[in-house]
């Protein structure tokens, strides 16, 4: 039983969220992962308000975000074509086991930085928390291809694959508002050690489900043999990537997207201290975006693909719209609900991640996968950074509307060249097959 129901004219309707649970294997995993996005996300906004309240800067605190993105350019890119060697399950298992240990040695220095009086010494033990976020999130970018891979093969259905992507997407987005919310409350109330602890907790938990879970797969293809071959892999790789009108395409319009979509998370504790006075409600405005992605997933996931892509442009035009209000500066529950409106809208990324997936050759996975995630990644990581210098500059909210404007010409610039009939056939061929 593959979960597969007609529709009301008897064409094929979207499978049902009980069907994705019913799959061998899936429930574990699936709560294996909120609890890591959760542990991941709670870390990150520790550490960032701990950044803040030692050094006073916004830019300091943005560069926090950044740091433990942009390491992903190097993790995913350089390294991803492991996923394409090595079973993905043991790549999982020893990444999930090397960042535990990692994030031990983060709670080390996080402590020893407590006990530290005073901003006059800050400069070297934030070097350190950032060298050590780095290679966190370093070691874990061959894990990320490896888990998209995972969930292709788990479902041979595509429509299924689709209902599960989009379930896996509202989950991970529920489990970052928890993160971000609960993050900085725990700073004031109980310190960032112990957000840290639960981080390490994560991963261990995560490497033992699926030690115990996901079976053993061959890989696929055929990889270069050596050191060279490995570069040449990430070439190969490449070529394909850039060759492909409707990957590339995809791919420029997540690009172009994610300034819009970073800018709020990267400013949002130094835009709740300049409206309150504190730091305390900065989670819960960096929570916004999310909340309104969950209700935009829930509606986007009972379109059906053809549907969902066709609409793929149009709504990621719409969604900075709301965060160029934030100019005015308005109080926090308004902009909490104009964040949330961009939220909603940027449920375009589940089709358009789907399909991404779906089109790359099974053989080609890891590297384009690892290629494609690096540059959205790069290019977060450099939003965070410049909507934390603006925010420096300019204030917060300024900083916000800047990025969403960014975004906005640059997608109306690609919507003149959307390839609208080859995305058609490429979502044909790849959900019919």
């Amino acid at each position: 039983m593959d979960g597969t129901r007609r529709g009301p004219r008897g064409g094929v309707a979207m499978p049902s969220y009980s069907a994705v649970f019913r799959t061998r294997g899936y429930l574990a995993l699936f709560l294996a992962a909120a609890l890591s996005t959760w542990g991941d996300y709670l870390a990150r906004v520790v550490v960032a308000a701990f950044v803040l309240d030692k050094t006073g800067s916004p830019f300091a605190a943005a560069a926090t975000f950044a740091v433990s993105l942009l390491p992903s350019i190097f993790g995913r890119s350089l390294l991803a074509p492991i996923a394409d060697r090595v079973p993905y399950k043991y790549v999982l298992i020893v990444a999930h086991l090397l960042r535990a240990a990692l994030v031990g040695v983060l709670i080390l220095a996080v402590s020893t930085y407590q006990s530290e009086p005073g901003q006059a010494a800050a400069a070297q033990p934030l070097l350190t928390l950032f060298a050590l976020l780095f290679v966190i999130e370093l070691v874990g970018g061959p894990a990320v291809s490896s888990s998209q891979i995972l969930m292709t093969d788990l479902f041979k259905d595509r429509r299924l694959y689709s209902r599960a992507l989009g379930l896996g997407t509202i989950s991970e987005q529920v489990n970052q508002a928890i993160g971000l919310t609960l993050g900085g409350l725990l700073v004031a109330w109980v310190g960032a050690v112990l957000g840290l602890w639960f981080d390490l907790a994560t991963f261990l938990l995560s490497a033992l489900v699926i030690t115990l879970v996901v079976g053993t797969e061959a890989v696929r293809g055929t990889p270069s043999a050596g050191v060279a071959g490995f570069f040449r892999d990430i070439g190969e790789g490449a070529r394909y990537l850039f060759r492909h009108p409707v990957l590339v395409s995809l791919l420029a319009l997540s690009l172009c997207s994610v300034w819009a979509m970073a800018a709020p998370e990267a400013v949002a504790i130094a835009y709740a201290q300049d409206q309150t006075g504190s730091t305390r409600l900065g989670g819960l405005l960096m929570a916004a975006p999310i909340f309104g992605a969950v209700v935009g997933l829930l509606m986007v996931g009972r379109w059906q693909p053809e549907r969902q892509n066709s609409r793929i442009i149009v709504m990621a035009l719409l969604m900075p719209l709301p965060l160029v209000m934030t100019v005015f500066a308005p109080p926090l529950p308004i902009t909490w609900l104009l964040w949330f409106g961009c939220g909603v809208l940027q449920a375009f990324m589940l089709p358009l991640q789907a399909t991404f997936s779906l089109v790359v050759p099974a053989q080609m996975r890891g590297r384009v996968f690892g290629l494609g995630g690096a540059l959205s990644v790069a290019a977060s990581g450099a939003a965070y950074l410049v909507a934390g210098y603006l925010a420096g500059k300019t204030t917060p909210a300024h900083a916000v509307a800047i990025c969403a404007g960014v975004s906005i010409l640059a997608i109306i610039m690609l919507g003149f060249r959307w390839p609208r009939a080859a995305l058609s056939q490429a979502v044909k061929t790849a959900y019919d097959s």
